[in-house]
């Protein structure tokens, strides 16, 4: 009997899914476990494989069409099953489910029908104006055609290059010849525009054009989610200046020893756990008629990747070793770019942390990323005076910036973490003893 395979819940977040790409065919005879199709989230894109078998029916979603939670991906059966009322049935439970949705499209249809009228006419118009431009200088073509440069152009191509600054010896003709036409302006992309002026100097694009980028699924939970906590978590935003003098020194030192890169990021991510074990209160979820207190401290790392931003999760961050962190976040970070991250590699963050100061960021605030209390905003180290011994000499200054959910984090709560944090990253000693290497 026919059966229909639908669209799986792959994140927590996941609204829709998109196919990227079919690994099975219609006719194909689909096993239990066998890879049918690559399916994008909001997060990556992960691999489908079947908890059904039978011949493959019908693909109810095209490669880079989305679908639903629950909507009809595929349908499987017996070789050569007639499943068209099985689609009439679920056409029917999701009418039923929004029974008003229909008629509303229609009548925004037939409103929007006769909007489209009055803009073909005025195309139109212009295209007759234009016309009429080709009969009056008609008769002057054979003199501009000889010049100076020797450059072969029809009037009307010499007079629409004028109108938007075409440096004509840029344009190559396809008339007879090899003389400038009409066409050649239309057609000429390359916003080259007149030799020596300011505007060919700085390069400006003298042609109005843009672009429309389809939003993809993870852009789509960006928005929503971010949008949902801005607006409904209380922000307040504490900064603080930490002297980063002690900790360059000390990365200095480890990396020389180790023989690895340890970063600022993943001190950063250790003194920041230590922080959190000192002062649980941060380490929380907001859930509306109480507040989570995590005993673990699970922190996310804001990885950019191209279609956005992802959060992967550095598990139980107090517990490991500068060298573990280094190592898991660079896997991490190279598995986000490479969409293969799973959804265990990105849920259950307690405390997230996001760090621009490599792109030269002096100081910004960050949107607390649920279910997260907190989130802490790094900017990058900067040389500044500073005073030392009453001589004021030059200090490596970083800016940290940490928003907080006023509903479970109050100020002093925040503030006495951030205290903490400032104190281990100022003196590394006591962070980094000889077990956290």
């Amino acid at each position: 009997m026919a059966e229909i395979v639908r669209m799986p819940k792959m994140s927590d977040t996941m609204t829709e899914g998109v196919v990227s790409k079919w690994h099975k065919k219609v006719g194909d005879k689909v096993k239990t476990g066998d890879l049918v199709a690559d399916i994008e989230t909001d997060k990556a894109t992960m691999e489908f494989e079947s908890y059904q078998e039978g011949v493959l029916l019908y693909r109810g979603v095209e490669e880079g069409q989305a679908a639903p939670v629950d909507g009809v991906l595929a349908i499987l059966g017996k070789e050569g099953e007639d499943y068209a009322k099985l689609l009439e049935e679920e056409k029917k439970k999701v009418s039923a489910v929004q029974p008003e949705a229909k008629p509303e499209a229609k009548q925004e249809t037939k409103k929007e029908e006769p909007k489209p009228e009055p803009p073909k006419k005025e195309v139109e118009q212009p295209k007759k104006e234009v016309v009429a431009e080709k009969k009056v200088p008609e008769p002057q073509a054979s003199a501009p055609q000889t010049t100076d440069t020797g450059l072969k152009a029809s009037p009307l191509a010499r007079k629409l290059a004028s109108e938007k600054g075409i440096d004509l010896n840029f344009v190559k003709g396809t008339g007879d010849n090899g003389r400038i036409v009409k066409r050649d302006i239309d057609w000429f992309k390359e916003g080259n525009i007149v030799a020596g002026s300011s505007a060919a100097m700085s390069g400006a694009v003298t042609k109005e054009s843009y672009q429309d980028v389809t939003v993809s699924q993870m852009r789509k939970t960006i928005a929503r989610r971010l949008s949902e906590s801005k607006f409904t978590s209380p922000h307040y935003y504490l900064t603080m200046e930490i002297n980063m003098d002690n900790t360059v020194n000390a990365r200095e030192n480890i990396n020389s020893v180790l023989g690895v890169k340890i970063s600022f990021n993943d001190i950063i991510i250790k003194a920041a756990a230590a922080a959190l074990r000192q002062h649980p209160r941060v380490n929380a979820s907001w859930y509306g008629d109480f507040i989570r207190m995590h005993d673990h401290i699970h922190i996310g790392v804001a990885v950019a990747v191209e279609d956005g931003l992802l959060v992967p999760v550095v598990r139980f961050a107090d517990s490991k070793t500068l060298r573990q962190i280094n190592a898991e976040v660079k896997d991490l970070s190279q598995r986000a770019r490479d969409k293969k991250l799973q959804p265990h590699d990105w849920e259950g963050n307690t405390f997230t942390i996001s760090n621009l100061g490599m792109y030269g960021i002096e100081e910004f605030t960050a949107i607390i990323n649920p279910p997260d209390s907190c989130i802490l905003a790094i900017g990058g180290i900067e040389q500044k005076p500073v005073v030392k011994n009453n001589l004021i000499v030059p200090g490596n200054i970083m800016k940290v910036t940490m928003s907080c959910d006023h509903r479970a984090v109050d100020g002093a709560t925040g503030s006495e973490f951030l205290r903490t944090f400032k104190g281990l990253m100022e003196n590394p000693v006591i962070l980094l003893g000889q077990a956290s290497l």
